[in-house]
């Protein structure tokens, strides 16, 4: 059948799924069949509109490259040699990131235009958002080495290929590039296909043990596989320690080792990593010194995982760091701190100041975007310290009226006012006595307070309101904000030398979407949730995915809310994508908004169709969302188009976040 007439009969195939028949859809995969379902609700591509091919600008392209150079270092190596393999069949090669992009490609020669054509070429975008169904953009989504060959790519402009991708992930499992190989022409059987899968992710994963050993050469390796004699060739399993034991990162087959321990251990504390004493049946004495005593030479030695027994050995750094590790220059870990961060380069040097702070007097200026978390950080430096026996004692400079914070501060003695109690009160400066108090949103502390302040800090006394006499006081000092507090001093809104008082040492949190460990984040809170809840609900990895791709504006305090609501209104055992504020579900996108207008000529139909199943169903949304196949936004978008209104409106109104 010529091409044109396959493009034809592909395009009405897809036009039939629009408009809500199932019809030519028997023999989809299932993969393939949730990406076009996804294609049409939820990216609202239109079949019978092809798009064209999509390559990035040069400035543009730069910029995505850069932003992995490392990897594209590393990678280049395994990119090379699969090439060489797959050439002399008439495959191409591409490396995306994680959003698709082609950053590095093979191509064969004398067919650049005809690669080109095709968005088989440098800088070509493959995100399943604009390109619909296709080998990297699915297997991004999915997060899973996959085949779309020929007519099971969305577009018709892609009918013609077979592609075959793999995921490369980072230490914590998130996709950041995805492995491909592509060709223009190949049999109608995607059977013939099957040959490519297990290369691709084959070099995916020694591309991703590559990356690791990279990004980790300067710590110390255990590396363990089930075959002795592969243990140092092609150990599958990689967990960067520390001298002490601690677990820092590990690759795939490791978090797979860390989790199968979790699970048989069901009280652990959310955000626990075990050491990897605790992971292997060894003392550290033996996995720090693995001999050199077998007749062939092979430094390794049997060691018990779990349920299995494994082969493993050591990989030094580099260069060997000095044992002064545990020196005060670089302070043992500390649990009640350690538990704030994972893999992210950023917090380990915040973490690594603050320990050196947790028993110091100094005041301590916390900064950061709201809802980064500044008071558990103060709580955790409290915790860790020499104070952690005393009180902490939290306040909200924004959140007392500024009529009342001189007295909740500084306390009074009775009759200091009218209106004030009998008795008289203890501000909170003098409730801090022997502990901590932390000042949140400093910035926003009146003007007429900070001299009085800045006395108590200079003479460590406070003086009630009423008071003749100031009451000594022993305490840290502690504060956050998120305001510039350079632009409130510029305006006079803000005493210079009180500043400088507070700011004895600084701290800066990053944004959740600048951390390298957002899924540790999640994670933590999560796990936190259901725990406060008693609850045993899962979080499916499309959900997660989400979550990892949203910018989260409000921080790790939006991402509390986000995960309580889903796990507040989710119906079954396990959150979804669909079960997130839509908010979250929109930004997993990451494009352009997308026009929610069904086609005309099926407009009054779907009304109809709609209002039938929601009465059929008592007007629940949960369950005609599942009914179609969709999203409960979605169908909320579609009640709001067709005008359908809950017999009780209150009872059944649409979520906002």
């Amino acid at each position: 059948m010529p091409l044109r007439d396959e493009q034809r009969q592909h395009i009405e195939t897809l036009v039939r799924l629009s408009a809500g028949q199932a019809g030519g859809l028997d023999d989809c995969r299932e993969v393939i069949r949730r990406s076009w379902e996804r294609c049409v609700d939820e990216y609202r591509l239109d079949p019978g509109r092809p798009r064209p091919v999509r390559v990035l600008t040069q400035q543009a392209l730069r910029e995505h490259r850069e932003s992995v150079d490392e990897l594209l270092h590393v990678a280049r190596a395994g990119v090379d040699q699969l090439f060489t393999q797959i050439a002399p069949l008439g495959y191409v090669l591409l490396l995306t990131d994680r959003r698709g992009i082609t950053v590095d490609f093979r191509g064969q020669r004398g067919q650049d235009a005809e690669l080109r054509r095709a968005g088989l070429y440098l800088g070509a975008d493959w995100d399943e958002r604009y390109a619909g169904t296709c080998a990297v953009g699915t297997c991004v989504h999915d997060a899973q080495a996959i085949i779309c060959h020929q007519r099971e790519h969305f577009d018709a402009t892609h009918i013609g290929l077979t592609c075959t991708a793999a995921p490369i992930t980072d230490p914590q499992g998130n996709v950041i590039a995805v492995l491909d190989i592509s060709a223009l022409q190949s049999p109608r059987s995607q059977a013939s296909q099957n040959f490519g899968l297990p290369l691709v992710s084959l070099y995916a994963r020694m591309i991703e043990d590559a990356y690791f050993l990279h990004r980790y050469r300067d710590c110390l390796i255990l590396r363990f596989d089930a075959a002795r004699e592969f243990v140092h060739l092609n150990g599958r399993g990689l967990i960067a320690i520390e001298e002490d034991g601690s677990v820092i990162a590990a690759n795939g087959e490791g978090r797979a080792l860390i989790e199968a321990h979790l699970r048989r251990w069901p009280a652990w504390t959310p955000g626990w990593v075990p050491a990897v004493t605790q992971l292997f049946d060894a003392e550290l004495g033996e996995l720090l010194s693995i001999p050199a005593t077998r007749e062939d030479h092979i430094r390794a030695f049997r060691v018990r995982a779990g349920d299995t027994s494994c082969f493993a050995t050591l990989i030094e750094p580099r260069s060997r760091r000095p044992a002064a590790r545990v020196t005060p220059s670089s302070p043992a870990p500390v649990p009640v701190l350690d538990r704030l961060a994972a893999d992210d380069a950023a917090m380990h040097r915040l973490l690594k100041l603050a320990r050196r702070l947790r028993n110091e007097t100094v005041s301590v200026l916390i900064t950061g975007e709201t809802g980064t978390g500044k008071e558990v950080l103060a709580r955790a430096l409290h915790d860790s310290g020499s104070r952690a026996g005393g009180p902490f004692v939290a306040v909200n400079c924004a959140a007392i009226p500024e009529s009342l914070i001189e007295s909740e501060l500084f306390g009074y003695l009775p009759g200091a006012f009218t209106g004030g109690r009998s008795k008289g009160m203890r501000g909170l400066i003098q409730q801090a006595d022997g502990g901590t108090l932390f000042l949140d949103e400093i910035g926003d502390m009146p003007l007429s307070l900070q001299t009085r302040l800045l006395r108590v800090l200079a003479e460590r006394e406070v003086m009630p309101l009423g008071a003749e006499k100031a009451v000594r006081v022993d305490l840290r000092v502690i504060t956050a904000t998120h305001r510039d507090m350079n632009a409130l001093i510029a305006g006079d809104r803000f005493r210079e030398d009180l500043y400088y008082r507070l700011n004895g040492a600084q701290l800066h949190l990053p944004a959740l979407r600048e951390r390298a460990d957002r899924h540790y984040v999640i994670r933590c809170v999560y796990d936190a949730l259901v725990a406060e809840r008693g609850s045993d609900v899962r979080l499916r990895a499309d959900a997660m995915s989400a979550l990892l791709a949203y910018a989260w504006p409000g921080n790790i305090r939006q991402l509390r809310n986000a995960l309580d609501f889903a796990l507040a209104t989710v119906e079954g055992d396990e959150i979804t994508v669909h079960d997130l504020p839509e908010t979250c579900q929109g930004e997993l996108a990451g494009a352009p908004q997308l026009i929610d207008a069904a086609p005309p000529a099926m407009t009054m139909h779907e009304g109809r169709e709609l209002q039938a199943l929601l009465q059929d169903a008592g007007w629940n949304v949960s369950r005609v969302a599942r009914r179609l196949g969709v999203s409960r936004p979605t169908v909320y978008r579609r009640m709001r188009r067709h005008g359908l209104v809950p017999p009780n409106r209150r009872e059944t109104q649409c979520p906002t976040e």
